[in-house]
């Protein structure tokens, strides 16, 4: 058998550690150990999100233009998504409903661990509409939330509370599949349930920003969220009781959400705020055959998935840090790093900055990686200047990096490229840079 350099590197630090811990007295802890570190809520990768998409809106293509309960379009969403979460270690659970004379299907996806005496559940109906394959009603939702889901066990998140997600199925009918899981569940466990988020249509082509105001914990948290990236939010009130939440709500769960709008009419006030245009529904293919992957606004796709991250991570119970106000910079194209090869890198092009860069620049770095000790990590300035934002370190076996790093700016000019450069230092494993953005206060 082979052996990599990287396992090379590893068994000889393995053998200083081991002597190290040997020498340390009892009860000795790491210099500088503070206690546990603040968790914060991760970015949320929109190109993953629209694969996502992608993928759906080709179910829906293969199976008569639709996603609709009691046709093969729906079933096949649903085998889609459980496949994604059963590789990822989710529990799950596929619950099967009639209605209208066709067989339906929730899937109820749980993440090992948490206090299951206090639930957090996030949920978006999966079905669309006979006339199209629903990209954005409700593909949307359930891609954010999947992607999230799918975050969550990249990361391995370790939450206080028990996190649960749901797909419902035959919403577009009444909400059958959410009120059949309701009517099922017994008393006791519905009161475990401390929150229940849903996500209905948060791709709309002419966005708004709209947050429920129903449990005033759950609508904080989210208008904390979007305070924080500068975006304005209203209050619901079009989907107001039909959605998901509506069952919910009605068996006295706290419940919340996100909706960027359907065929209300944008006013020049929203336009104004939000951008967009006036005088133009929020979603124009709103239960249309137009309703495909044209119709999605990417930046209002991307902030509302941010938005579902920051909510579920807080509201689960670990520490968390809101998200810097400021102008931002991201490339969420995804770059394949080499095993053990040459440096990879990925850029933004600041424009419409003043002066120099801040004190405080903040470097937001997602990279999907199953040993990130192997990484090399630099931020280089428009002007060639090196930032190393993280060494390797081989004995650093844990997955992914999902940071933000901040570096004084002051020297370098603000406008320009600037770029991320990631270098797999050892043989073994490979990964790719999933997004990366720069945030200026």
């Amino acid at each position: 058998m082979k052996i990599s350099a990287r396992l090379s590197a590893v068994l000889a630090a393995s053998a200083l550690a081991v002597g190290a811990f040997a020498a340390a007295p009892a009860g000795a802890q790491p210099a500088g150990a503070t206690g546990a570190l603040a968790v914060t809520p991760p970015d949320i990768s929109v190109a993953n999100v629209k694969q996502h998409l992608t993928d759906l809106q080709s179910i829906a293509t293969a199976n008569g233009g639709n996603r609709a309960h009691g046709r093969t379009g729906y079933k096949a969403s649903v085998d889609f998504v459980k496949a994604k979460l059963d590789a990822a270690g989710f529990t799950t659970t596929l619950q099967q409903f009639t209605s209208s004379g066709a067989t339906g299907y929730n899937l109820i996806a749980d993440w090992p661990g948490g206090d299951t005496n206090q639930v957090v559940m996030s949920g978006a109906h999966l079905d669309s509409v006979t006339a199209g394959p629903g990209i954005n009603d409700n593909g949307s939702g359930s891609a954010a939330i999947l992607e999230t889901a799918l975050t969550v066990s990249r990361t391995q998140y370790q939450p206080t509370k028990h996190l649960r997600f749901a797909w419902w199925g035959a919403e577009e009918l009444g909400m059958v599949g959410s009120k059949y899981y309701l009517n099922n569940l017994p008393t006791a466990d519905r009161s475990k349930i401390s929150g229940y988020l849903n996500f209905d249509m948060i791709g709309s082509p002419n966005p708004g920003y709209f947050v429920y105001d129903d449990d005033p914990t759950i609508e904080q948290t989210f208008k904390t969220y979007f305070a924080g990236i500068g975006v304005p939010t209203e209050i619901e009130t079009e989907g107001d009781g039909r959605s998901d939440h509506a069952p919910f709500k009605n068996a006295g769960i706290p419940v919340g959400g996100l909706f960027s709008g359907a065929d209300y009419i944008k006013t020049a006030a929203q336009a104004q705020k939000w951008g967009g245009t006036s005088g133009l529904a929020f979603d124009r293919c709103y239960h249309a055959s137009c309703d495909t992957l044209a119709n999605i606004n990417d930046t209002g796709l991307d902030r509302h998935s941010d938005a579902i991250a920051y909510a579920v991570w807080t509201l689960s119970g670990g520490s968390s840090t809101p998200p810097t106000t400021g102008k931002v910079f991201e490339n969420s194209t995804d770059v394949p790093i080499p095993d053990g090869g040459p440096g990879v890198t990925s850029s933004v092009t600041v424009t419409g900055m003043t002066g120099n860069g801040p004190t405080n620049l903040q470097v937001g770095v997602d990279i999907v990686h199953p040993w990130r000790g192997d990484l090399k990590i630099d931020l280089i300035a428009p002007n060639g200047t090196v930032y190393g934002l993280k060494t390797a370190n081989v004995s650093d076996s844990a997955a992914n990096v999902q940071e933000s790093y901040s570096v004084n700016a002051t020297a370098m000019a603000a406008n320009g490229t600037w770029t991320l450069r990631v270098q797999d230092m050892f043989t073994g494993d490979s990964g790719y840079i999933n997004n990366f953005k720069l945030t200026f206060p």
